[in-house]
């Protein structure tokens, strides 16, 4: 139980990737009589060092630096309710691709213990993109050229939920874990496996920790928007979603939520969770930049990740859903 001269520190975290199941393993997580979850889902305190977090620039960034746990002080509360009986941890995806993120947690809490679960690539870009263009925040409508233009909303300031491309790297996100943390340290899921087999993933994972199996009754659904076409609604909601993300960096954070969820709710309300297959040339361009990094990710762990070379997607409809630990949607 790593414990600071202030108060307790988490025992484990999960820490990525975004779009991969996370939420849902949080959740699951939550349930287990022997672990306590931070109740803020997303502290990102390790992305910030003590000190507010960047002032990033793309829409929707500004109001979402808010709800940064970046305090040490307001952290360490987070654990203040869990009995000593319990391990402590936190989810927070970005941890994985964050590379400042990944020295904290070394110094901080070196026998810290770490789960990842890594998607496709390709697949977790797309469902990034789907997520922000469902909300009204992404204005290209097209996943490619969103791709393209990565790298200028990078050099830009922007957030890095908008790094497509960036947080599917996992080869060389994971070869500097390894050289942070033992092996022994690290828990790799994948998630496919998540959705597939959770029942044996969820065991794999009270194993990896030292809590007992077959507690989670349940894995909850995950967060998941619905596909939201082009048409007047997002022509005419997301420039509004867009202006008040803006104004609502000014108000807290619970302030803007409230707001903004009827805007949210109604560019929602014509989405239809069957998201549309890409094209083979679609996948096969968004593909080619995660080649070599695959594999340096099947070098660094020793594993086959060739499916990822393969994989020609699926409609989308495939997601997490509220389904037993015994049987997920797949």
């Amino acid at each position: 139980m790593p414990v600071s001269s202030e108060g307790r520190l988490p025992d484990f975290l999960v820490i990525g990737a975004p779009k991969a199941g996370t939420s849902a393993l949080h959740a699951a997580l939550r349930q287990h009589p022997e672990l306590y979850l931070s109740p803020v889902k997303e502290p990102k305190y390790y992305m910030c060092g003590d000190s507010p977090p960047p002032a990033y620039k793309g829409p929707g960034d500004a109001h979402s630096n808010l709800e940064w746990v970046w305090q040490r002080s307001r952290y360490l509360d987070l654990f203040d309710e869990a009995t000593e009986d319990r391990l402590c941890g936190e989810s927070t995806p970005f941890y994985l691709y964050n590379r400042d993120a990944r020295r904290r947690i070394a110094t901080d809490i070196p026998d810290v213990r770490l789960v990842a679960v890594l998607r496709d690539p390709v697949d977790r870009l797309y469902s990034n993109w789907m997520h922000l263009r469902s909300d009204g925040l992404e204005t290209c409508g097209d996943v490619v050229e969103a791709c393209l233009r990565e790298q200028r909303r990078v050099d830009a300031g922007w957030a890095p939920f908008w790094h497509y491309q960036g947080l599917g790297m996992y080869g060389r996100q994971v070869a500097d874990l390894y050289r942070l943390f033992s092996r022994e340290q690290v828990l790799l899921l994948r998630y496919r496996d998540l959705v597939e087999q959770p029942e044996t993933t969820l065991n794999q994972v009270c194993d990896f920790l030292g809590v007992s199996r077959g507690t989670v009754p349940a894995l909850p659904s995950d967060n998941s928007r619905p596909f939201v076409g082009e048409g007047i609604r997002t022509r005419t909601i997301g420039p509004v979603v867009r202006t008040g993300a803006r104004v609502g960096a000014h108000l807290p954070p619970h302030v803007w939520r409230r707001v903004s969820r009827p805007l949210i709710s109604r560019l929602h309300s014509r989405g239809t969770p069957d998201r549309p297959r890409l094209s083979t040339a679609q996948r096969s361009r968004l593909r080619e930049p995660f080649l070599a990094d695959i594999d340096l990710l099947e070098e660094v762990t020793g594993e086959s990740f060739d499916a990822w070379r393969q994989h020609q997607g699926a409609t989308f409809s495939a997601r997490l859903r509220g389904s037993t630990a015994q049987s997920a949607s797949s």
